[in-house]
């Protein structure tokens, strides 16, 4: 009898310890509870590169249409990278192209500059006199093709054009980069942009625009003697990469009925194609998408405004609308009295010193400039290049005012 007592009181004892340590388990889990979630948050937000892209991926999706700083909010530590090729007579328009980034951009520029080894040194002196206010660096390459078939790439298109293919290969620790032609100019910030990064599904590794909004004008559905992608083809002068999925994809082709990567893809199409094309490494990229078009984001004309959407009449109803987010002076424009409207975008951008005021040294000058060019088609919608312009000025004063 007193062994079974004894037995009882051993029995209730453990039960007693055992609700005692559930206990304080219990309390233990719901007292770090908000700094485990927040953990789980920080790590979803900063995530490590590569990788970045395809969790800003996921991110985007789920937070579909939520404004236009998704990317922003969500990775705020993140650094954007941009890249440009300048062979020639390209020092001063690329300058001029990077100081438009810096004027209104919010998250830190990390510029990735392909120059021929006689600009180096030019690019060094001007970019030091930059006012960086800590939030750009710059990084600066030879221009740099596979030995073993420089010469063909070299002489594609352009000189160095075809640069950009190799970006992905070059720069293997960069997850995404924005590559834009050195005919650029920012007329708000890169952030938004790169905002479309988050915005990718599953299969998209790359965004560009439409060649062309209006097929009775367009070049590659009129003329193209190769594989196009969509219905008037695409611009690469600003191109979006996530380049850690390019890095992984494997691209179907006309070639073979094995896919292959993109380093192992290049000089094939080249050989095949190289007498049927005309923009060079542009329609290669037109190609390739034409059979990966799973692949492709395609973003609206006013991220990659250029003279054919006003020459022959208005025709990117996004910059009617809105205003002109990127503008592109392709064909000399900005250098010559043809388009006069670009002309002076250019050389507004071009003459602004940093730390002037924006309303008096930069808008204004510029009204004036555009008003005087309303007997050309572009002119006659000249508002569209200076709405977008002006909002983003009232929108960096605004966070500067707020930051007091």
């Amino acid at each position: 009898m007193r062994r079974l007592a004894r037995v009882s009181l051993l029995c209730l004892g453990c039960a007693v310890c055992s609700l005692l340590y559930g206990l304080s388990q219990l309390a233990l889990s719901l007292e770090q509870e908000p700094s485990g979630g927040g953990g789980r948050e920080r790590q979803a937000r900063e995530p490590a590169t590569p990788g970045a892209g395809r969790q800003a991926g996921s991110a985007g999706r789920g937070a579909a249409g939520s404004g236009r700083y998704d990317y922003m909010k969500t990775h705020p530590s993140e650094k954007m990278h941009l890249a440009v090729v300048a062979c020639g007579e390209r020092l001063e328009e690329t300058v001029t192209m990077l100081r438009s980034a810096i004027i209104f951009s919010i998250k830190p520029l990390h510029f990735h500059i392909f120059a021929e080894d006689q600009l180096h040194e030019s690019f060094k002196d001007i970019l030091e006199e930059f006012p960086y206010e800590g939030k750009v660096n710059y990084t600066i390459y030879p221009i740099t093709f596979p030995s073993e078939s420089a010469a063909e790439w070299k002489k594609l298109f352009k000189p160095c054009a075809s640069q950009r293919l190799f970006l992905p290969l070059i720069l293997k620790n960069v997850d995404s980069l924005l590559y834009v032609d050195t005919d650029i100019l920012f007329l708000r910030p890169v952030d938004d942009i790169w905002s479309f990064l988050g915005k990718f599904n599953s299969t998209q590794i790359a965004a560009m625009a439409p060649e062309h909004e209006e097929p009775r004008i367009g070049w590659y559905n009129r003329f193209a003697r190769h594989p196009y992608y969509g219905v008037t083809g695409i611009n690469s002068g600003v191109m979006l990469m996530n380049m850690t999925r390019i890095r992984r994809k494997y691209f179907k082709n006309d070639m073979t009925p094995v896919r292959l990567q993109w380093g192992e893809i290049l000089m094939p199409l080249l050989k095949k194609y190289k007498l049927n094309i005309t923009w060079g490494d542009q329609d290669l990229l037109n190609i390739m998408f034409f059979h990966n078009p799973e692949s492709l984001y395609v973003f609206p004309c006013q991220w990659n405004y250029r003279p054919d959407h006003c020459i022959y009449g208005s025709n990117c109803k996004a910059a009617e609308e809105e205003g002109i987010f990127i503008l592109h002076g392709n064909r000399g424009v900005y250098h010559d009295d043809k388009q006069p409207t670009f002309r002076a975008v250019y050389e507004a951008i071009k003459n602004y010193s940093f730390g002037d005021d924006l309303v008096h040294s930069l808008l204004q000058p510029l009204e004036r400039e555009l008003q005087k060019t309303t007997h050309t088609y572009c002119g006659r919608v000249y508002k569209v290049f200076i709405k977008q312009l002006t909002k983003s000025v009232r929108d960096l004063y605004a966070r500067r005012s707020k930051g007091r």
